[in-house]
Formats: structure tokens, sequence, C-alpha cells
């Protein structure tokens, strides 16, 4: 990277951080309001499920409209749509209103995230593209750990978070406005199809897509159901409270050692690894029963070897397409992603409804442990015979 390119890229940490911190925040936050309104917990639930709704809206026009504004504005309008709805929490305090409105979030939050990541991955020379997508994944769960901090401020008043977050908000989007270039992506040559493009992205890098289906089955699945788990095994409240973060710390913790490696020794190859070691680590968890000191040590573990999974698979897939491919890949992995976090609530909650408590971890760490096996198993075609070059 050269001095500007690494100008750009403190940037979209720092736009990264700012999309971290409003969901980390706006979850909890909507949520308290919900249930002091007398919202029952399952209409509460279905209302935050909307932020994912329009996130997975927005994947099915990412591509079509990066190609139609570039990097810098999709950005600005994401970020515009976060502000906009921050504002108007606050002033309009209605269920069906809010519903809306975290929609908008989802939209807004999708584009963010969908035109910073691909920035990253583009800017990025192969030999640190592991270490620089590490580093961005970090700032998103540092952000995401910091919003619930904003809650406290419920003591000065109950509009002040959202005025910190609108400010917050507001900032990272003049620092864009002023900063970034207006550059768009690489685009197909005339009369090519879309849809191609997504046949070529899989058959090219269909394996390093996959770790993003696996990272969404394992987030969404262990938030949800966890819990549940811990309450059956015979765990307490506070010690689920206590144990269920030490996922997403192992992967704070390990997510930029793992993408160094990566760039050293090979994407596939840390990728395979992290998939034998945190798919044994969550396998082990139900033999841990209810020991808080065993249960934190697994968790941490396998937090921290598939907390990097999404992010080292889009900087696999990095290496092996070409650059007019990933925008299409990018898009790939969020339906993926998607298609994971609806899963694995579902699959987990469905396996302890019939008596196996133990299966939504077994079936879990069975997926990453097969993931890996595959890796092996099958051997990675040249870019010759694939006919990319």
């Amino acid at each position: 990277m050269n001095r500007s390119s690494s100008f750009h890229y403190v940037i979209l940490l720092t736009v990264i951080v700012a999309a971290g911190v409003s969901q980390g925040l706006l979850l909890p936050l909507l949520s308290i309001f919900l249930e002091q309104m007398g919202v029952s917990s399952s209409l509460n639930g279905l209302n935050a499920a909307a932020l994912y709704v329009g996130s997975f809206a927005m994947t099915l026009v990412a591509e079509r409209t990066l190609g139609a504004l570039g990097f810098k504005k999709l950005v600005s309008a994401g970020l515009v749509l976060v502000l906009v709805s921050v504002i108007l929490f606050p002033l309009v305090p209605n269920i069906k209103f809010w519903f809306i409105l975290r929609l908008l979030v989802g939209i807004g939050d999708s584009a963010v995230h969908y035109s910073a990541q691909l920035w990253v991955l583009l800017v990025t020379p192969e030999e640190n593209r592991g270490r620089n997508i590490s580093i961005y994944g970090m700032s998103y769960g540092l952000g995401f750990s910091l919003g619930p901090l904003g809650i406290p401020l419920l003591h000065i008043g109950n509009s002040v978070p959202f005025i910190a977050l609108a400010i917050l908000v507001l900032l990272v989007l003049i620092l864009v406005l002023l900063k970034l270039p207006d550059l768009r992506p690489e685009k197909l040559k005339e009369g090519e199809r879309p849809v191609k493009r997504f046949r070529r992205s899989y058959a090219w890098a269909w394996y390093a897509l996959i770790p993003a289906l696996l990272y969404g089955y394992m987030e969404s699945g262990i938030n949800s159901n966890f819990p549940v788990y811990g309450l059956r095994v015979g765990l307490n409240e506070q010690q689920i409270a206590f144990l269920l973060p030490f996922i997403g710390i192992g992967g704070l913790v390990l997510q930029l050692p793992l993408g160094i490696l990566s760039d050293r020794f090979g994407r596939k190859r840390i990728l395979i690894i992290c998939g034998i070691l945190g798919g044994l680590a969550f396998i082990l968890v139900p033999l841990a029963g209810t020991s808080t000191v065993g249960i934190l040590l697994l968790l941490m573990i396998a937090g921290g070897m598939i907390g990097s999974f999404f992010s080292l698979g889009l900087a696999y897939a990095a290496d092996i397409l070409p650059k007019v491919l990933l925008p299409a890949a990018n898009v790939i992995a969020s339906f993926h992603f998607n298609i994971g976090s609806i899963a694995g609530p579902n699959i987990g909650g469905t396996l302890m409804q019939y008596g196996w408590n133990a299966g939504m971890f077994i079936v879990l760490g069975s997926g990453f442990i097969i993931f890996a096996f595959l890796g092996v198993a099958v051997r990675k075609k040249s870019l010759e015979n694939a006919g990319i070059l």
C-alpha cells in the first residue's frame, strides 16, 4: 500500500468501527425501550429481525448499486440512511415505525459493509491481504463491543444515546465525503451476463465462499441457542451471561495473528487448521458439563479459530479471483452468511427440542471439520485449467 491508500484504509476502518457501534448500541437499546413499552418478547425479537431483513434486501442489489454509484457514494448513502434512522428513533417511539427504521438501518449498514469490505480487498496487496482484512474484521468487532457502552447515557436522558450515535455517524460521513476518492469497481466485458459472474465465482472460488456460510451459522446459532442450552444443562443465568462473550473475545484476540499467518503460509492451509481445531473445541463443549472454566476455555479456542472465517474466506477468494469478479463473490458471501444465520438457530433449536441438547455443538463442530477435510481432499485447480488466465 502507498501512503494515500494507507490513509484511505484507515478511513475505511473508522467507517466500519462506526457501523459496529451503531449495531452494537441499537440492538440492546431498542430492545430495552420495547420491553419498557410492554411489547412481548416474541414481537420484540421480530422487530429486531428487521435489521437483518434490510441487510438481506440490500445484498440483492448491492453489486448493481455499487456499479452505478461507486464506492464513495454507496458508503455515504449507507451512512446517511443510518444517520436519518438514528435521529428518528427517539422522535417517533412507535413499534411499527421502528420496524421500518430498522429495515433502513439494515440496508444502510449492509451498503457500508459491502462497499468498504470490497474496497479493502481491492486496494490491498496479496502479501498483506490476510492482515488487512483481519484488522478490518477486528475493527467491526471493536465497534460492536463498544456500542453497548452507550446504554448508561440513558441516565442523562432517553434521547442522549441516539444523539451521541448520530454525532459519531455524522462525523464519519463528513470524513468520507471530504477525504475518500470517488472510485468504481472494474467493469465487465461488453455483453457479459450477470449470471455468468456468479457461476464463475462459484466455479473458481466455491471453497473460499463456504466459510461465510459456516460463520453465519455459528454466530447466530450460538447467540440464539447457547442460553437455552446452558439453562437445560444446569448453568445459571449469570454463568451464561459471563460465558457467551468469550467466543467474540477469542475471535478478537486471534484474528490479526491468523491473518498474518495466512499471508505467510497460505489462506487455505490456515482455514483448514482453524476448521479442525475450532470444530473439535465445539464438539468438546458438552463434555465440560457445567464447568465454567472448561466451557470458557473451549469457547475461547473455538471463537479464536472460527472468528476469522468470514474475513479469511473473503481474502482467499480475492487471491483466487480476478478483481472484476470480486463484487459478485462478495454478494455470494453475503448470501451464504444470511443463509447460515437463518439456519443456525433453527437447526440447533430443533435438535434441542427433540432432547439432544449436545447436538447443537456436535453438528456445529462437525460442519467445520467436514469443511477442513473437504479442503484436504479436493486439490485446488490451477488458474490456467480453470480458465482465468
